[in-house]
């Protein structure tokens, strides 16, 4: 089965795309705004213009603020091809980035002779450079730190550095800031890492000035993009091959009209098939009949059953694959190719833009990944009004020896989509509500009781690091048994959201965490949120019920999960067996009874006694009834030891 979870509509207003006097667009001419700034972090979506955005600033850094150099690293060679040579003046700026052959270190070639090149950059006149994250890292092994004052470093998809002590390129980095006079500018269209580890340390991160553009405003200001859709498709036994009922399920869902990159599972995965090349050879039979390899490019041609010839280009392939990357990088027109094939390839930084659709088998590593892979169908362009992101996941099986792997799988996968609810939905402002206050500016909501921010240092996360925090919040167990019903809503956003905020903040005031975490909360549940127009009035779905805008309060949405949605569509649409194995994974995560929860629940577990007239059962097939029990539990052990 094909569940959609989302599908969002945007409104073509082109404002995204539409460059100024100078040539930048809306998201490059917010960047240059902070260009006086030592440590700025660029955090837009993919096909927002980060590389042009790098570009602007460089050259304002060289020409205008003193600086010598500028270094931009990118974490793969295929990369650097975004920072070539550009002619920024023929569209009003005032110089053009220019980067000689010998300094694009994104070439084939041994690490020791890009060293060597780099090292004589360094020593010499020229300006510019691009090279891999890895030649930075060999290159700064072997310099002096003081040999990059007076120099702009940029690191191009930032969330590869990583606070831990044994990440080398997080290392060079605190060296940069803590050792020399070095400007950086960090870009990235998704900020959070897939593990637990943070990219800054909450100190370092402290002395960049941040510059967000989201996902909402990059989408909703195309010309020709109107609708994007995210959807998960089960399957039985390998996607590739016939099931009991004979149906195979890549063949299902792919559509060989639309423009796809197909990501298949990772050989280490439990989806594999442990050979990846037979994996291959098994798509291009689905696809149709094998004509040719050109020599020159690396480019098949296969025929469909109609007789239509499809262009294919394999990246999980190693022999010849440059050539293939070569013939991607010069794509000009939408019939140069069809399809694409790849495991690792073909996802951050990479630019097809007539991609119609991101398919990808088996659940990808981190939220991180999901975001970029989405980010590969939804540039702008005239083939394509919308855009879907597929992802094919093995449905558990109760006989299965990974059933556990597959049901950890799938609740990635509704991480996964409660995240991108949340990165994709039109944003919203929030204000206290007033008696006194008559006129409310457009696109804000006024909620009864709601705490606003009130310093500096909330805005400022506020207005950069929501999606980070959602998705910080989204990879903690309790939060995802909490989607499921597993743990009260008014837990997890007044005692475990707040928890996860104080741990990345560790330095804000009781007042500031709980201004942080409601509108975090309030954010969540409202821009997914159902709204409805009667006559002159909006209405918007709280849980069961719809309530009419004027009558927000901050406690009727913290009684609602901010991040349940999903969850419900996926529980409506999987078989019985299925949703119990998923259920029984999330009932075997043990929580502990924390004094705060128990506060929370305190009002719940009285209020069940006089409804019910009896105490919560442990037994109860209801885990609200049987955490309650639990709860009374933990009342009454606290009590015994208090001596009361």
């Amino acid at each position: 089965m094909t569940i959609d979870i989302i599908n969002i509509e945007y409104n073509q207003t082109g404002k995204s795309t539409s460059i100024n006097n100078m040539g930048m667009r809306a998201m490059q001419a917010r960047a240059f705004q902070s260009r006086n700034s030592q440590y700025l972090l660029l955090k837009a979506p993919p096909a927002s213009g980060k590389s042009r955005a790098l570009m602007f600033l460089g050259l304002d850094k060289i020409h205008n603020q003193g600086l010598s150099k500028v270094i931009v690293a990118v974490p793969e060679r295929s990369i650097g091809g975004s920072f070539a040579s550009t002619k920024l003046s023929e569209s009003g700026f005032f110089a053009d980035w220019d980067i000689k052959p010998e300094n694009n270190l994104c070439t084939a070639g041994g690490d020791k002779s890009k060293v060597k090149a780099f090292k004589r950059f360094m020593e010499g006149t020229d300006q510019i450079l691009v090279c891999t994250h890895a030649t930075l890292r060999f290159a700064f092994e072997e310099l002096e730190d003081h040999v990059f004052d007076n120099t702009l470093v940029a690191i191009d998809e930032f969330h590869h550095v990583s606070a831990d002590a044994d990440n080398i390129l997080g290392n060079v980095l605190k060296s940069l800031m803590n050792n020399t006079s070095a400007h950086i500018v960090a870009m990235t269209g998704s900020y959070f890492r897939g593990d637990s580890v943070p990219v800054l340390t909450p100190e370092d991160e402290a002395k960049f000035d941040k510059v967000s553009f989201n996902y909402y405003e990059q989408l909703n200001g195309y010309t020709y993009l109107k609708s994007l859709g995210i959807g998960y498709h089960f399957y039985k036994g390998r996607y590739f091959k016939e099931d009991d009922e004979g149906i195979i399920a890549l063949k299902k869902v792919l559509d060989t009209d639309k423009k796809t990159i197909i990501h298949i599972p990772h050989p280490n995965s439990g989806e594999s098939s442990k050979d990846k090349y037979d994996e291959v050879d098994a798509i291009l039979e689905i696809i149709g009949e094998f004509i040719i390899k050109d020599d020159q490019t690396g480019i098949i041609t296969i025929k469909r059953s109609d007789g239509k010839l499809l262009k294919v280009a394999d990246l999980v392939e190693e022999d010849g694959r440059d050539k293939v990357v070569e013939y991607l990088r010069n794509i000009k027109t939408v019939d140069d190719l069809d399809l694409i094939i790849a495991i690792g390839m073909a996802k951050e930084g990479f630019d097809w833009q007539f991609c119609e659709h991101a398919l990808t088998i088996g659940y990808r590593g981190s939220l991180t990944e999901i975001v970029q892979i989405v980010g590969r169908c939804t540039r702008d362009s005239s083939n394509k009004s919308h855009a879907q992101f597929t992802n094919l996941i093995a449905q558990p099986d109760a006989q299965d020896t990974e059933v556990k792997f597959a049901v950890n799988n799938m609740l990635k996968a509704i991480t996964a989509s409660l995240l991108m609810e949340q990165i994709l939905a039109p944003n919203f402002k929030f204000k206290t509500k007033r008696d006194d206050e008559d006129i409310v500016p457009p696109g804000t909501l006024t909620i009864k009781g709601f705490k606003e921010p009130s310093t500096v240092k909330t805005k400022v996360i506020i207005e950069n690091d929501l999606v980070d925090l959602k998705a910080a919040i989204l990879q903690d167990a309790k939060v995802i048994a909490g989607s499921a019903g597993k743990v009260e809503p008014e837990v997890v956003n007044k005692v475990l959201i707040p928890k996860i905020i104080q741990t990345k903040y560790p330095d804000l005031t009781k007042a500031e965490l709980e201004e942080v975490s409601q509108y975090l909360v309030v954010d969540s549940v409202i821009s997914t949120a159902e709204v409805k127009e009667v006559g002159d009035k909006k209405f918007i779905r709280m849980a069961d019920k719809f309530i009419n805008i004027e009558d927000l309060n901050i406690d009727l949405i913290q009684s609602v999960n901010p991040f349940q949605k999903a969850f419900e569509i996926l529980s409506k649409e999987v078989t019985v067996n299925v949703l119990k194995l998923i259920k029984e994974a999330i009932e075997a995560t043990k929580i502990s009874m924390t004094q705060e929860e128990a506060i929370e629940l305190w009002p719940k577990l009285k209020a069940f006694k006089v409804q019910f007239g009896r105490e919560p059962s442990l037994e109860s097939n209801n885990l609200i009834e049987k955490r309650l029990a639990e709860c009374l539990i933990y009342i009454r052990e606290q009590r015994r030891r208090a001596g009361v």
